[in-house]
């Protein structure tokens, strides 16, 4: 299995934290192709794609307040992003669901938007913002609300509690307020401020990710072709015919699952790094 294979099944298999991953960049990929301009050293991104102060681009492209979260102004900015939405949504995902996930991401990506957007508008500033920060800042500092002294073990640091390092990011966030790339700073703030309302209404009974569940699913079932039925005649069969070879067939198919569910479970325990060559190629073919 070469390695386009490789990442197809870490596609996937990882969830929808791993997808975020690999759409943030790809969007990065696309952007140094077509954005990118090599001799000022810098990213032109056009008003449909960034997040702009000026009403006429975010009133004429409302997308904007989501696509600007999936885009990023460098390759460090890329990175560390990655990490910390890797780091996040492995705890967060500890405790709740893949569709909850993606909700939060979303959602707290446009709120964030919206305060940036309004702040700066407020304040007479005009300014673009992209970046995934604030969105990966929910993530974070939801599952930080929710299980504030969980021990998570950091290289060559060791043991702390999950609350020290989300208090040490928004300490940062706080002190460069008013320093360069504000906006960003914002809207690291306004991320986490959602992060901790979603945890908050959640244990009250209410889940607002289920807004973005509800809006993706329409849109599935919009496009999915109903299958058609045509009437068939039922005919009766009083012949008694024997069933050993249909049998059969059942049991390489559980065989099969079984072995595919075997490795699955080795995935959610060690990783999908831990899996062999030959695992890793049985889970491609099973899945083709």
């Amino acid at each position: 299995m070469n390695i386009l294979d490789d990442l197809k099944l870490q596609y996937k298999l990882g969830g929808i934290a791993n997808r975020l991953i690999y759409w943030n960049v790809a969007c990065f990929l696309i952007s140094l192709l077509f954005f990118y301009q090599f001799q000022a050293g810098s990213f032109a991104y056009p008003s449909w794609i960034l997040l702009s102060t000026s009403p006429e681009d975010f009133i004429y492209n409302p997308w904007t307040f989501l696509t600007y979260a999936f885009f990023h102004d460098g390759f460090w900015h890329l990175v560390f992003n990655m990490i910390v939405l890797n780091f996040s949504s492995q705890l967060f995902l500890t405790f709740f669901n893949q569709k909850q996930f993606l909700g939060l991401y979303l959602l707290s990506a446009v709120f964030a938007g919206i305060v940036f957007v309004t702040t700066y508008y407020l304040m007479n500033i005009s300014a673009p913002i992209v970046g995934a920060s604030a969105a990966i800042m929910a993530i974070l500092v939801a599952v930080t609300t929710y299980q504030p002294l969980m021990q998570v073990r950091l290289l060559l640091v060791g043991n702390v509690k999950l609350w020290h390092i989300t208090a040490v990011l928004l300490i940062l966030d706080l002190m460069q307020l008013r320093l360069e790339n504000m906006g960003g700073h914002i809207s690291h703030l306004a991320g986490a401020f959602f992060g901790f309302v979603y945890i908050k209404v959640l244990q009250n009974g209410t889940d607002m990710s289920l807004l973005i569940t509800r809006i993706i699913d329409f849109f599935v079932n919009s496009f999915r072709k109903s299958p058609s039925t045509p009437f068939k005649k039922v005919h009766k069969n009083y012949s008694r015919q024997p069933v050993e070879k249909r049998a059969s067939r059942i049991v390489t198919k559980d065989k099969v699952q079984q072995q595919i569910d075997e490795i699955l479970d080795k995935i959610s325990q060690s990783g999908y790094d831990s899996l062999t060559k030959e695992e890793k190629d049985f889970l491609f073919k099973s899945g083709k």
